[in-house]
């Protein structure tokens, strides 16, 4: 979770039990449940995750509830944990990647998360088949037509507040709001509907890094055992519905999941991390129609006023034939305006210099110059998906990332601008289980997640019980 998400919520007193003691499983009955909970999987015709902050702490982001966790330290009156990376840049963990190679092969049917880290998105899970009950800190959608947009900036608001946007669906326009629930806010239908009818249909419910203590959300994947279903929890701490499950496991989630993804004799897919930008060349004729006047601006793809987080500065410079000076741009907005004479043409270089928790320093684009009195309007169509797709194979193929390719180009007449969108590959994640046998016959497992970066050099609750009941009578 973020820290910001933690100082954003509303104060309470009673935030459930914290600094819980942590348990691990000897490494003999490890791997024994691994296997037990890999032939549970296997069998399984409809198999549901549900998630809490455990499965996200090897990403850099702390817990809540764990002797290290925001709450714990805060009822300690300590300092709170620092985060290792920006929240933004935060990356799918090894089970992350694994859920998304579950759902693919058609294993797992649904996910239910109560993290706000917008992970679960971001590794590749379809959104209708994922539920996140209690929102997503980086997810605005429209409370006029329910439109979804999904930033790589971290939403300024929680509790269901508008932000400074608008949506841009076509006749809507309407303000924003952010999803994040605050403690007061009930579980939205949106979300939890399908949780409940997906936990109900479910032979197996898969809890993985939650201390289950958080209602209603925490009782969903009891609903599962009218029905015949099975409740497996991976969770170092101990939890209130331990009695109710078929197996309980005590160890690192990452490690489980890896052991069962070996068993099921699958992989686990790399995470590829694509971030979009646009350049927008504005120009427009002098009063004596002897110069141009043309404005450069690199902007985020949400909206000319929201900031690029993962870029920390942008160097212009231009071909070789012209004396126009280069420069830095390295403040939001990243703005420069020149006059040129009106039949010049020339080609426009940009490096791209990424920021803190990118895996590559930078990216060299180019743009031509040229000035054409136009009236139309027009969008080139390009595939996008396609676009996409290229991008990530290239950068698995080349244990690389910085490849970058246009997805959206369009012209405006009046005034005259011409506005292209990039996709570069920002981080690049490989995830690798090494296993070797211990003398006595058992696996020991090696979890590694490795990057492309390299060295840089720059110049609770949601509702008391009472109320839930009440909420259903």
């Amino acid at each position: 979770m973020s820290l910001g998400y933690a100082e954003k919520l509303s104060f309470i007193e009673d935030v459930g039990q914290v600094g819980m003691a942590e348990f691990f499983d000897p490494s003999h009955v490890l791997q024994c449940k691994i296997e037990e909970l890999a032939k549970l999987i296997q069998k399984s015709k409809h198999l549901v995750v549900f998630t809490g902050a455990g499965i996200s702490t090897s990403c850099g982001i702390p817990d809540f509830r764990g002797p290290k966790g925001i709450w714990t330290l805060q009822r300690e009156g300590k300092d709170l944990p620092k985060a290792s990376l920006p929240f933004h840049r935060a990356m799918p963990s090894m089970t992350h990647m694994a859920l998304v190679e579950l759902e693919r092969a058609g294993i797992l049917k649904f996910v239910i998360s109560q993290n706000v880290d917008g992970l679960h998105l971001r590794s590749g899970i379809p959104r209708e088949k994922l539920s996140e009950l209690h929102g997503d800190s980086f997810m605005e959608m429209c409370p006029s037509c329910g439109a979804e947009y999904l930033r790589d900036f971290e939403v300024e608001t929680i509790g269901l507040k508008e932000t400074s946007r608008r949506c841009s669906v076509e006749k809507c326009g309407a303000k924003l709001k952010d999803t994040v629930l605050d403690w007061e806010d009930a579980l939205p239908p949106k979300e939890i509907d399908p949780a409940e009818k997906h936990c109900k249909m479910a032979d197996l419910v898969l809890c993985l890094g939650t201390s289950l203590q958080i209602t209603p959300a925490c009782n969903l994947p009891l609903k599962c055992l009218r029905g015949g279903g099975k409740i497996v929890i991976v969770n170092l701490q101990k939890t209130p519905k331990d009695k109710k499950a078929n197996v309980v496991i005590h160890g690192l989630v990452d490690k489980v999941v890896a052991g069962v993804m070996e068993s099921l004799n699958m992989k686990i897919p790399p995470y590829v991390r694509i971030d979009l930008f646009q350049i927008i060349l504005t120009q427009s004729l002098s009063g004596d129609q002897r110069f141009i006047n043309w404005t450069l601006r690199v902007a985020s793809v949400h909206g000319l006023t929201s900031q690029l987080p993962f870029i920390e500065s942008i160097e212009v410079s231009f071909s070789d034939n012209q004396n126009y000076k280069d420069a830095v741009l390295d403040k939001q907005p990243f703005l420069m305006k020149r006059r040129t004479a009106r039949n010049e043409t020339f080609d426009i270089f940009f490096k791209v210099n990424y920021s803190d928790g990118c895996d590559c320093v930078s990216t060299q684009l180019s743009l031509p110059f040229e000035f054409k009195v136009s009236t139309e309007e027009h969008e080139e169509i390009i595939d996008k998906e396609a676009v996409l797709q290229s991008l990530r194979e290239k950068a698995v193929e080349e244990s690389s990332c910085g490849q970058s390719g246009v997805v959206e180009r369009r012209a405006v007449s009046e005034p005259r601008s011409e506005a292209v969108v990039y996709a570069t590959v920002t981080s690049l994640r490989t995830y690798h289980c090494q296993q070797s046998l211990l003398a006595n016959g058992y696996l020991k497992w090696k979890l590694e997640g490795s990057g492309t970066s390299r060295k840089r050099s720059r110049t609770g609750k949601r509702k008391s019980k009472a109320q839930e009941e009440e909420s259903k009578a």
